[in-house]
Protein backbone atom coordinates (compact mmCIF):
# COMPACT_ATOMS: atom_id res chain seq x y z
CA UNK A 1 0.00 0.00 0.00
CA UNK A 2 2.85 2.37 0.81
CA UNK A 3 4.19 2.02 -2.72
CA UNK A 4 1.03 3.69 -4.00
CA UNK A 5 1.95 6.83 -2.06
CA UNK A 6 5.59 7.18 -3.03
CA UNK A 7 6.36 7.53 -6.70
CA UNK A 8 8.86 4.98 -7.95
CA UNK A 9 12.21 6.20 -9.25
CA UNK A 10 12.42 6.83 -12.99
CA UNK A 11 14.18 4.42 -15.36
CA UNK A 12 17.95 4.39 -15.05
CA UNK A 13 19.62 7.44 -16.55
CA UNK A 14 23.22 8.65 -16.70
CA UNK A 15 24.40 10.90 -13.92
CA UNK A 16 22.55 14.20 -13.75
CA UNK A 17 23.94 17.56 -14.73
CA UNK A 18 25.40 19.78 -12.04
CA UNK A 19 22.44 22.13 -12.44
CA UNK A 20 19.88 19.36 -11.91
CA UNK A 21 21.80 18.04 -8.89
CA UNK A 22 21.77 21.55 -7.45
CA UNK A 23 17.99 21.84 -7.84
CA UNK A 24 17.42 18.41 -6.27
CA UNK A 25 19.78 19.13 -3.41
CA UNK A 26 18.04 22.44 -2.68
CA UNK A 27 14.67 20.68 -2.68
CA UNK A 28 15.83 17.89 -0.37
CA UNK A 29 17.59 20.26 2.04
CA UNK A 30 14.56 22.55 2.28
CA UNK A 31 12.89 22.71 5.66
CA UNK A 32 10.47 19.86 6.40
CA UNK A 33 11.15 18.09 3.12
CA UNK A 34 12.12 14.44 3.63
CA UNK A 35 12.29 11.59 1.09
CA UNK A 36 8.52 11.07 0.95
CA UNK A 37 7.72 14.75 0.42
CA UNK A 38 10.59 15.07 -2.08
CA UNK A 39 9.24 12.19 -4.17
CA UNK A 40 5.70 13.48 -3.95
CA UNK A 41 6.71 16.95 -5.15
CA UNK A 42 8.85 15.53 -7.95
CA UNK A 43 5.97 13.32 -9.05
CA UNK A 44 3.49 16.18 -9.05
CA UNK A 45 5.69 18.85 -10.64
CA UNK A 46 7.94 16.81 -12.91
CA UNK A 47 11.26 18.52 -12.17
CA UNK A 48 13.13 19.67 -9.09
CA UNK A 49 13.15 23.23 -10.42
CA UNK A 50 9.36 23.26 -10.75
CA UNK A 51 8.95 21.63 -7.33
CA UNK A 52 11.18 24.28 -5.75
CA UNK A 53 9.16 27.03 -7.38
CA UNK A 54 5.92 25.53 -6.03
CA UNK A 55 7.25 24.73 -2.55
CA UNK A 56 6.47 28.09 -0.96
CA UNK A 57 2.87 27.92 -2.23
CA UNK A 58 2.49 24.36 -0.94
CA UNK A 59 3.77 25.45 2.46
CA UNK A 60 1.49 28.49 2.51
CA UNK A 61 -1.52 26.30 1.67
CA UNK A 62 -0.52 24.14 4.62
CA UNK A 63 -0.54 27.18 6.89
CA UNK A 64 3.23 27.73 7.08
CA UNK A 65 4.08 31.43 6.86
CA UNK A 66 7.28 32.96 5.51
CA UNK A 67 8.50 29.64 4.12
CA UNK A 68 11.58 29.73 1.91
CA UNK A 69 13.33 26.81 0.19
CA UNK A 70 16.97 25.99 0.85
CA UNK A 71 19.06 28.89 -0.51
CA UNK A 72 21.15 28.22 -3.58
CA UNK A 73 24.32 29.24 -1.76
CA UNK A 74 23.84 26.56 0.92
CA UNK A 75 23.48 23.82 -1.68
CA UNK A 76 26.43 25.14 -3.69
CA UNK A 77 28.59 25.08 -0.56
CA UNK A 78 27.65 21.45 0.07
CA UNK A 79 28.46 20.46 -3.51
CA UNK A 80 31.78 22.26 -3.23
CA UNK A 81 32.59 20.48 0.04
CA UNK A 82 31.77 17.16 -1.60
CA UNK A 83 34.12 17.86 -4.50
CA UNK A 84 36.92 18.83 -2.13
CA UNK A 85 36.46 15.58 -0.20
CA UNK A 86 36.45 13.53 -3.39
CA UNK A 87 32.84 12.42 -2.87
CA UNK A 88 30.09 11.98 -5.47
CA UNK A 89 26.44 12.86 -5.02
CA UNK A 90 24.34 9.99 -6.40
CA UNK A 91 20.71 10.57 -7.37
CA UNK A 92 18.04 7.90 -7.18
CA UNK A 93 17.24 6.64 -10.67
CA UNK A 94 20.78 7.09 -12.03
CA UNK A 95 23.15 4.27 -12.91
CA UNK A 96 25.51 4.70 -9.94
CA UNK A 97 22.81 4.89 -7.25
CA UNK A 98 22.77 1.81 -4.93
CA UNK A 99 20.03 -0.30 -6.50
CA UNK A 100 19.20 -2.20 -3.29
CA UNK A 101 17.97 1.02 -1.67
CA UNK A 102 15.13 1.28 -4.19
CA UNK A 103 13.29 -1.35 -2.13
CA UNK A 104 12.91 1.21 0.67
CA UNK A 105 9.77 3.33 0.80
CA UNK A 106 11.90 6.13 2.26
CA UNK A 107 15.01 5.64 0.12
CA UNK A 108 17.21 8.75 0.10
CA UNK A 109 16.68 10.69 -3.14
CA UNK A 110 20.34 11.74 -2.96
CA UNK A 111 23.25 10.01 -1.26
CA UNK A 112 26.91 10.94 -0.94
CA UNK A 113 29.45 8.27 -1.92
CA UNK A 114 33.13 8.38 -1.03
CA UNK A 115 35.21 5.53 -2.45
CA UNK A 116 34.38 2.67 -4.80
CA UNK A 117 30.68 3.04 -5.69
CA UNK A 118 30.83 -0.19 -7.73
CA UNK A 119 30.73 -2.13 -4.43
CA UNK A 120 26.97 -1.46 -4.24
CA UNK A 121 26.48 -3.59 -7.37
CA UNK A 122 27.61 -6.72 -5.51
CA UNK A 123 25.44 -8.80 -3.15
CA UNK A 124 25.94 -7.68 0.43
CA UNK A 125 25.32 -8.74 3.99
CA UNK A 126 25.30 -6.45 7.00
CA UNK A 127 27.12 -7.38 10.20
CA UNK A 128 26.11 -5.45 13.32
CA UNK A 129 26.48 -5.91 17.03
CA UNK A 130 27.60 -4.55 20.37
CA UNK A 131 29.92 -1.57 20.69
CA UNK A 132 31.35 -3.18 23.83
CA UNK A 133 31.79 -6.50 22.02
CA UNK A 134 33.38 -9.39 23.85
CA UNK A 135 36.58 -11.03 22.68
CA UNK A 136 34.62 -14.01 21.38
CA UNK A 137 32.18 -11.68 19.67
CA UNK A 138 34.99 -9.85 17.88
CA UNK A 139 36.56 -13.14 16.81
CA UNK A 140 33.22 -14.31 15.44
CA UNK A 141 32.74 -11.01 13.62
CA UNK A 142 36.14 -11.14 11.96
CA UNK A 143 35.68 -14.78 10.94
CA UNK A 144 32.27 -14.11 9.42
CA UNK A 145 33.50 -11.02 7.56
CA UNK A 146 36.51 -12.80 6.09
CA UNK A 147 34.65 -15.96 5.09
CA UNK A 148 31.62 -14.17 3.64
CA UNK A 149 33.87 -11.69 1.85
CA UNK A 150 35.82 -14.56 0.28
CA UNK A 151 32.50 -16.11 -0.73
CA UNK A 152 31.64 -12.97 -2.72
CA UNK A 153 29.64 -10.79 -0.34
CA UNK A 154 30.32 -7.13 0.37
CA UNK A 155 30.23 -6.47 4.12
CA UNK A 156 28.08 -3.54 5.25
CA UNK A 157 28.14 -1.92 8.69
CA UNK A 158 28.00 1.45 10.44
CA UNK A 159 31.66 2.15 11.39
CA UNK A 160 30.80 2.20 15.11
CA UNK A 161 33.26 0.91 17.66
CA UNK A 162 33.27 -2.79 18.50
CA UNK A 163 31.49 -5.15 16.11
CA UNK A 164 31.15 -2.66 13.25
CA UNK A 165 34.83 -1.76 13.28
CA UNK A 166 35.89 -5.41 13.40
CA UNK A 167 33.66 -6.27 10.44
CA UNK A 168 35.01 -3.42 8.29
CA UNK A 169 38.64 -4.13 9.13
CA UNK A 170 38.30 -7.83 8.31
CA UNK A 171 36.61 -7.12 4.97
CA UNK A 172 38.98 -4.47 3.60
CA UNK A 173 40.53 -6.96 1.16
CA UNK A 174 37.21 -8.25 -0.18
CA UNK A 175 34.97 -5.18 -0.05
CA UNK A 176 33.21 -3.23 2.66
CA UNK A 177 30.68 -0.37 2.84
CA UNK A 178 30.44 1.96 5.83
CA UNK A 179 27.16 3.85 6.22
CA UNK A 180 27.69 7.07 8.13
CA UNK A 181 25.24 8.68 10.55
CA UNK A 182 26.71 12.12 9.88
CA UNK A 183 28.38 13.54 6.81
CA UNK A 184 30.28 11.11 4.63
CA UNK A 185 33.42 13.09 5.48
CA UNK A 186 32.89 12.89 9.25
CA UNK A 187 34.39 9.85 10.99
CA UNK A 188 32.51 8.97 14.17
CA UNK A 189 33.72 7.91 16.64
CA UNK A 190 37.06 9.65 16.13
CA UNK A 191 38.90 6.56 17.41
CA UNK A 192 38.00 4.95 14.06
CA UNK A 193 39.74 7.67 12.04
CA UNK A 194 42.47 5.36 10.75
CA UNK A 195 39.98 2.64 9.90
CA UNK A 196 37.77 5.19 8.19
CA UNK A 197 40.68 6.30 6.03
CA UNK A 198 41.26 2.69 4.99
CA UNK A 199 37.59 2.17 4.16
CA UNK A 200 37.63 5.34 2.08
CA UNK A 201 40.74 4.17 0.19
CA UNK A 202 39.75 0.52 -0.30
CA UNK A 203 35.99 0.39 0.21
CA UNK A 204 33.05 2.79 0.19
CA UNK A 205 31.44 5.29 2.54
CA UNK A 206 27.82 6.36 2.09
CA UNK A 207 25.68 9.01 3.77
CA UNK A 208 22.42 10.78 3.04
CA UNK A 209 23.37 13.62 5.41
CA UNK A 210 24.97 16.93 4.38
CA UNK A 211 28.73 17.13 4.10
CA UNK A 212 30.39 18.02 7.38
CA UNK A 213 27.37 17.16 9.56
CA UNK A 214 28.30 15.92 13.03
CA UNK A 215 26.02 12.98 13.89
CA UNK A 216 23.43 13.29 16.63
CA UNK A 217 21.33 10.61 18.32
CA UNK A 218 18.38 11.02 15.96
CA UNK A 219 20.58 10.32 12.92
CA UNK A 220 21.53 6.76 13.90
CA UNK A 221 18.14 5.04 13.36
CA UNK A 222 18.01 6.59 9.88
CA UNK A 223 21.56 5.37 9.25
CA UNK A 224 20.52 1.89 10.39
CA UNK A 225 17.75 1.61 7.80
CA UNK A 226 20.37 2.12 5.08
CA UNK A 227 22.68 -0.49 6.61
CA UNK A 228 19.91 -3.08 6.39
CA UNK A 229 18.55 -1.73 3.11
CA UNK A 230 21.85 -2.27 1.29
CA UNK A 231 22.06 -5.92 2.36
CA UNK A 232 20.34 -9.19 1.60
CA UNK A 233 20.52 -10.05 5.28
CA UNK A 234 21.48 -8.58 8.63
CA UNK A 235 23.68 -10.69 10.89
CA UNK A 236 23.56 -9.74 14.57
CA UNK A 237 26.63 -11.00 16.43
CA UNK A 238 26.05 -9.57 19.90
CA UNK A 239 23.28 -7.26 21.09
CA UNK A 240 21.70 -6.28 24.37
CA UNK A 241 17.98 -6.56 24.85
CA UNK A 242 17.52 -2.88 23.91
CA UNK A 243 20.11 -1.78 21.38
CA UNK A 244 20.65 -0.17 18.02
CA UNK A 245 21.45 -3.58 16.56
CA UNK A 246 17.93 -4.75 17.33
CA UNK A 247 16.57 -1.61 15.70
CA UNK A 248 18.52 -2.54 12.58
CA UNK A 249 17.17 -6.09 12.75
CA UNK A 250 13.62 -4.76 13.04
CA UNK A 251 14.15 -2.49 10.05
CA UNK A 252 15.55 -5.42 8.08
CA UNK A 253 12.37 -7.41 8.71
CA UNK A 254 10.26 -4.44 7.62
CA UNK A 255 12.31 -4.24 4.43
CA UNK A 256 11.94 -7.93 3.63
CA UNK A 257 15.56 -8.78 4.48
CA UNK A 258 16.69 -11.90 6.30
CA UNK A 259 17.71 -11.63 9.95
CA UNK A 260 20.35 -14.01 11.29
CA UNK A 261 21.79 -14.10 14.79
CA UNK A 262 24.70 -15.68 16.65
CA UNK A 263 23.53 -17.35 19.89
CA UNK A 264 25.22 -16.61 23.19
CA UNK A 265 25.21 -17.64 26.82
CA UNK A 266 22.03 -16.62 28.66
CA UNK A 267 24.10 -15.09 31.47
CA UNK A 268 25.84 -12.69 29.06
CA UNK A 269 23.83 -9.49 28.65
CA UNK A 270 25.39 -8.96 25.24
CA UNK A 271 23.73 -12.17 24.04
CA UNK A 272 20.21 -11.41 25.23
CA UNK A 273 19.19 -9.59 22.07
CA UNK A 274 20.51 -12.31 19.76
CA UNK A 275 18.87 -15.06 21.79
CA UNK A 276 15.60 -13.14 21.70
CA UNK A 277 15.83 -12.78 17.91
CA UNK A 278 16.41 -16.51 17.54
CA UNK A 279 13.49 -17.26 19.85
CA UNK A 280 11.31 -15.06 17.66
CA UNK A 281 12.31 -16.73 14.40
CA UNK A 282 15.69 -15.39 13.30
CA UNK A 283 18.05 -17.94 11.74
CA UNK A 284 20.67 -19.25 14.16
CA UNK A 285 24.15 -19.15 12.67
CA UNK A 286 27.40 -20.71 13.85
CA UNK A 287 29.54 -19.55 10.96
CA UNK A 288 29.60 -18.50 7.32
CA UNK A 289 28.37 -21.88 6.12
CA UNK A 290 25.06 -21.32 7.91
CA UNK A 291 24.75 -17.91 6.24
CA UNK A 292 25.42 -19.41 2.80
CA UNK A 293 22.84 -22.13 3.43
CA UNK A 294 20.29 -19.46 4.34
CA UNK A 295 21.08 -17.03 1.51
CA UNK A 296 22.69 -19.14 -1.17
CA UNK A 297 25.92 -18.44 -2.99
CA UNK A 298 26.24 -14.82 -4.15
CA UNK A 299 25.36 -14.25 -7.79
CA UNK A 300 27.71 -12.58 -10.20
CA UNK A 301 27.82 -8.77 -9.84
CA UNK A 302 24.95 -7.06 -11.60
CA UNK A 303 23.96 -3.52 -12.46
CA UNK A 304 21.59 -1.71 -10.10
CA UNK A 305 17.92 -2.35 -10.75
CA UNK A 306 15.03 -0.05 -10.00
CA UNK A 307 11.34 -0.74 -9.75
CA UNK A 308 9.16 -0.17 -12.81
CA UNK A 309 7.90 3.35 -13.23
CA UNK A 310 4.72 3.90 -11.28
CA UNK A 311 1.43 4.66 -12.95
CA UNK A 312 0.73 8.35 -12.81
CA UNK A 313 -1.39 9.24 -9.81
CA UNK A 314 -4.48 11.44 -10.05
CA UNK A 315 -3.89 15.15 -9.61
CA UNK A 316 -3.61 16.22 -6.00
CA UNK A 317 -6.85 17.55 -4.53
CA UNK A 318 -7.21 20.83 -2.70
CA UNK A 319 -5.16 21.15 0.50
CA UNK A 320 -8.17 20.62 2.80
CA UNK A 321 -10.23 17.54 1.98
CA UNK A 322 -13.30 16.52 3.89
CA UNK A 323 -15.45 13.43 4.18
CA UNK A 324 -18.65 14.28 5.95
CA UNK A 325 -17.98 17.11 8.39
CA UNK A 326 -14.42 16.30 9.51
CA UNK A 327 -11.29 17.33 7.51
CA UNK A 328 -9.00 14.48 6.46
CA UNK A 329 -6.09 16.16 8.25
CA UNK A 330 -7.98 16.07 11.55
CA UNK A 331 -8.81 12.40 11.03
CA UNK A 332 -5.15 11.60 10.38
CA UNK A 333 -4.03 13.44 13.52
CA UNK A 334 -6.69 11.64 15.58
CA UNK A 335 -5.18 8.29 14.54
CA UNK A 336 -1.61 9.23 15.49
CA UNK A 337 0.30 9.45 18.76
CA UNK A 338 3.93 9.87 19.79
CA UNK A 339 4.45 6.15 19.01
CA UNK A 340 5.17 5.72 15.28
CA UNK A 341 2.69 3.81 13.13
CA UNK A 342 3.26 2.40 9.65
CA UNK A 343 1.92 4.57 6.86
CA UNK A 344 0.11 1.69 5.14
CA UNK A 345 -1.55 0.76 8.44
CA UNK A 346 -2.73 4.36 8.80
CA UNK A 347 -4.27 4.18 5.34
CA UNK A 348 -6.08 0.94 6.21
CA UNK A 349 -7.35 2.41 9.46
CA UNK A 350 -8.72 5.49 7.71
CA UNK A 351 -10.31 3.45 4.90
CA UNK A 352 -9.53 6.10 2.27
CA UNK A 353 -7.64 5.89 -1.05
CA UNK A 354 -3.87 6.53 -0.81
CA UNK A 355 -4.03 9.37 -3.36
CA UNK A 356 -6.48 11.19 -1.07
CA UNK A 357 -4.39 10.78 2.07
CA UNK A 358 -0.95 11.47 0.53
CA UNK A 359 -1.39 15.24 -0.07
CA UNK A 360 -2.69 15.70 3.47
CA UNK A 361 0.36 13.90 4.88
CA UNK A 362 2.58 16.25 2.86
CA UNK A 363 0.73 19.29 4.20
CA UNK A 364 0.87 18.05 7.80
CA UNK A 365 4.60 17.34 7.50
CA UNK A 366 5.33 20.78 6.06
CA UNK A 367 3.24 22.28 8.85
CA UNK A 368 5.33 20.42 11.43
CA UNK A 369 2.29 18.58 12.82
CA UNK A 370 3.59 15.09 12.02
CA UNK A 371 7.06 13.55 11.83
CA UNK A 372 8.30 10.79 9.55
CA UNK A 373 10.58 8.12 10.97
CA UNK A 374 12.73 5.41 9.45
CA UNK A 375 10.92 2.47 7.87
CA UNK A 376 7.93 4.48 6.61
CA UNK A 377 6.64 5.24 10.11
CA UNK A 378 4.68 8.36 11.10
CA UNK A 379 4.06 9.92 14.54
CA UNK A 380 3.07 13.13 16.23
CA UNK A 381 6.05 15.35 17.10
CA UNK A 382 7.75 14.26 20.31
Amino acid sequence: MAEEIHSSPPPLTPNLTEEELLFRLRLLRSRRVGPATFNRLMHEHGTAAAALEALADVARDAGVKDYAPCPEGVALSELSAGRKAGARLLAQGTTLYPGALNDLADAPPLIWALGDAALTCRPAVAIVGARNASSLGLRMTRKLAVDLGNAGFTIVSGLARGTDAAAHAAALDTGTIAVMAGGVDVIYPTENADLGAQVRARGLMLSEQPMGLQPQARHFPRRNRLVSGLARAVIVVEAAGKSGSLITAGLALDQGREVLAVPGHPFDGRASGCNMLIRDGATLIRGAIDVLEALGTPDAPTSPVVSPKATKEPAAPAPVITTGTEPIGARILAQLSASPVAEDQLIRDLGLPPHVIAPELTNLELDGRIERHAGGMIALPG
